[in-house]
């Protein structure tokens, strides 16, 4: 039986939809690096305000606006030097007619209304500086200009308020969102959990260890593995051989254990596939889709586990999972779908007319290089930073014709 593209990608989103509303949350430290572009499950709320007190933009002089109202360069005004406000220091008091050295991220000292950068001081620099229990402060530091209220100055809260929502559920959780989650005071965020998948490779033709003739190592796994952790996947691996029997009590043990089984191979219309025998009799869907490379596909519902099921070559393995499961992870992971740009092909194209077929192509030079067609040039695959859509009914693309791509970062 086949089926279209759309028509496959809309069977996976029924699959798949409640496997993703189905996964729950769990608490995470915000900091942690498990928190990194994960979703938020709630509205959260600031518990402190952004700044969480009101300190120094300067490296300079904390100071009574009015004190220094009348300085000009021929009548400039000296003011004793009292204690100094360091970084993390407790709030101190600036005693009446007197300036206190303030640093960058200090807290403004109680009395003070404006900041005067050091450079701005006659000296330009400052002289020896005490802080508060560390004995008296001596020396004077003279002005030849007034600094008007609150120059200088970062306002408790005037980047957030504290009760203020910070982020709301179904954020994904980028660095920058992850540090203003830290200074609003929140030390814990509750996410979605992550997806678990297992990844499962067949093939009596696989081996990672010494291979025997006839044998080629299992470079779906980690390829696979490597592009589910970019959608923040846990993904655990297991290679089987080519005995319906063992794969199916495997099956049953995983999908106590994940909640998706990715298979790879054991589909097409051979002697020996494995997935399409073992998964057939429990409902499992298999069909071709008019699609190249990548057209056999299926797919299984268990009573623990969703099974989706790709073609073996690599190719074809890693192209299924762009079209269907990527579309799904980036809305589950709050990610922009990809935009595409328009370049001149750098040489004329054909494509079988009954399929949709997707090309890898390299960008050079401004223009699209469309590579070759075969589901096994892994090498190929590896240099692709582009994918060419070329739809059912088109057969021959022309040399300098605009066609759109798709980044393929992978």
């Amino acid at each position: 039986m086949t089926c279209t593209l759309e028509n496959h990608r809309a069977e996976l989103v029924a699959l798949l939809s409640p496997v993703f509303a189905s996964l729950g949350d769990e608490v995470l430290p915000t900091g942690s690096f498990e928190a990194s572009n994960r979703i938020l499950s709630e509205d959260l709320y600031a518990q402190l305000p952004i700044p969480a007190f009101t300190n120094s933009q300067m490296d300079g002089y904390a100071a009574r606006s009015a004190d220094l109202a009348e300085a000009t360069p021929g009548s400039p005004i000296c003011l004793p030097l009292g204690f100094t406000a360091a970084a993390g220091d407790p709030q101190i008091t600036l005693a009446a007619g007197t300036v206190s050295p303030v640093m960058t991220g200090a807290m403004i000292p109680a009395g003070a209304d404006t900041v005067i950068p050091v450079e701005e001081s006659v000296a330009g620099s400052f002289p020896d500086l005490v802080r508060a229990h560390q004995g008296e402060p001596s020396g004077s530091a003279e002005f030849t200009a007034p600094s008007e209220p609150g120059r200088f100055i970062r306002t408790a809260g005037i980047d957030l308020q504290a009760g203020a929502l910070v982020a709301k559920a179904g954020t994904r959780l980028t660095p920058t969102m992850i540090a203003a989650l830290v200074s609003s005071g929140l030390r814990e965020v509750p996410v979605r959990r992550a997806l678990k998948v297992a990844v499962c490779t067949t093939g009596d033709e696989l081996s990672d260890d010494q291979r025997a003739q006839g044998q080629i190592p299992d470079s779906n796994s980690p390829m696979l593995t490597s592009w589910l952790h970019q959608y923040q996947v846990q993904v655990r691996t297991l290679q089987l051989p080519d005995d319906p029997a063992r794969f199916a009590l495997a099956i049953d043990a995983l999908q106590e254990q994940v909640d998706l089984i990715l298979t790879v191979g054991g589909i097409s219309a051979g002697a020996y596939e494995v997935v399409r025998q073992a998964l057939s009799p429990l409902g499992g869907t298999f069909h071709h889709v008019a699609i190249q490379p990548g057209g056999p596909q299926g797919f299984a519902q268990l009573a623990q586990a969703a099974v989706l099921c790709f073609p073996g070559n690599p190719v074809s393995a890693l192209l299924s999972a762009e079209l269907f499961l990527a579309p799904l992870l980036r809305q589950f992971n709050a990610l922009p779908e990809p935009e595409p740009k328009s370049y001149p092909l750098a040489g004329n194209v054909t494509s079988p007319e009954h399929k949709h077929q997707v090309r890898r192509a390299v960008i050079k030079d401004g223009a699209v290089e469309i590579l070759g067609p075969g589901s096994h040039l892994v090498h190929d695959l590896a240099r692709a930073d582009a994918l060419v859509h070329i739809p059912i009914g088109v057969s021959k693309l022309s040399a300098g014709q605009q066609i759109e791509t798709w980044s393929m970062n992978v």
